[in-house]
């Protein structure tokens, strides 16, 4: 399963390679959900990390990957009622229930069919896209049209299509931090995919866990930061395709092309970046996903009225000029470069 979204972040001060034995450092890397994985703890005695993450990672596909015939999700978007969904599914479904709440019902799960007909999903394409038939597929996009009743997934009609992706990565990193909890583990960097769940400190550093965000004015393949930010007992996210936007000859603004779930096209967009702390991965990873969507001033809207959430924008004005903006949250975070 890819849960990959154009994410352009450089953790900074993350994994140290080499550690005294005294420090009691430990590292693991790899490969999971599509993409990468690394995490650096503290622990006195070794735990069973390894196959710890092979089983979480086996319950996530098995659950929420569209990209697996077998998964749950699948059979359920093929349109078998029967499915029996476990509590991963459950979880995640009211979580992305909240959030489609909360920003309007600019992330929406339910527009995975138009994902695939713009060529961003498991199925090849891109594919024609009119008006004609975005209005077709519009009929069943809508997250109210989905009800969870005990551990079945009812939908008002069999097409509809959903798509966990823009927050099943967030949640499988909370998953992970939920098992070093639990084995007592107290200072901790998950990053998976560009994501990450910080608890604790850096023990090397006596302090919190530093990273950082990529300048994104800078040419592909290059790698400069616009900003760092000490991360404490957080989790962040990044969304953007700041290194894909284009330029309107005749007005010279900046833009990214999004799917909005409310219209179905593919609509320009002033925000290029966002970066996204909550108090879980999931979450996080939800908003920065919606964020896109809605562009800078709706952003900024939202994060005016959800005080749990801070965020960190980068955005291109009409004459093309390239501003951030952060919350005060997030501005008490960050550091001098």
């Amino acid at each position: 399963m890819t849960f990959l979204r154009p994410v352009f972040l450089l953790l900074s001060f993350f994994l140290i390679l080499s550690c005294s034995k005294a420090d009691k450092q430990r590292n693991a890397y790899g490969e999971a959900l599509g993409t990468t994985y690394a995490i650096s703890y503290y622990s006195e005695d070794m735990i069973p990390l390894d196959k710890a993450l092979d089983s979480i990672f086996e319950r996530v596909n098995q659950s929420m990957s569209t990209y697996m015939e077998s998964s749950d999700i699948s059979r359920i978007n093929r349109g078998d009622s029967l499915v029996e969904v476990d509590t991963l599914f459950q979880n995640v479904f009211k979580l992305s229930k909240d959030v489609w709440q909360h920003s309007n019902g600019y992330f929406d799960p339910t527009v995975g069919d138009l994902v695939n007909q713009y060529g961003f999903g498991p199925e090849s394409g891109p594919k024609e896209i009119d008006s004609v038939t975005i209005d077709s597929l519009m009929r069943s996009v809508g997250f109210q049209k989905l009800e969870l009743k005990g551990n079945k997934l009812v939908k008002e009609t069999p097409e509809i299509y959903l798509d966990f992706n823009a927050i099943a990565k967030g949640y499988t990193i909370d998953l992970i931090g939920h098992y070093l909890n639990s084995k007592g583990v107290e200072d901790y960097l998950i990053e998976l995919g560009g994501e990450l769940l910080a608890k604790g400190v850096n023990r090397k550093r006596e302090s919190y866990w530093t990273v950082g965000i990529d300048d994104p004015t800078q040419e592909e393949g290059q790698r400069e930061l616009t900003a760092t930010i000490g991360l404490q007992d957080k989790a962040m996210a990044t969304s953007g395709n700041y290194r894909k936007h284009r330029t309107d000859s005749e007005t010279g603004a900046q833009y990214v092309h999004t799917i909005n779930p409310l219209t179905g096209f593919a609509q320009k967009s002033d925000l290029l970046s966002v970066t996204v702390l909550a108090e879980n991965c999931a979450l996080a990873d939800a908003y920065a996903t919606a964020f896109m969507a809605m562009g800078f001033d709706l952003s900024k809207m939202v994060l005016s009225q959800n005080k749990d959430l801070d965020a960190f924008l980068i955005y291109a004005t009409l004459g093309g000029e390239m501003r951030e903006y952060a919350t005060p949250g997030f501005k008490e975070l960050m550091e001098d470069l």
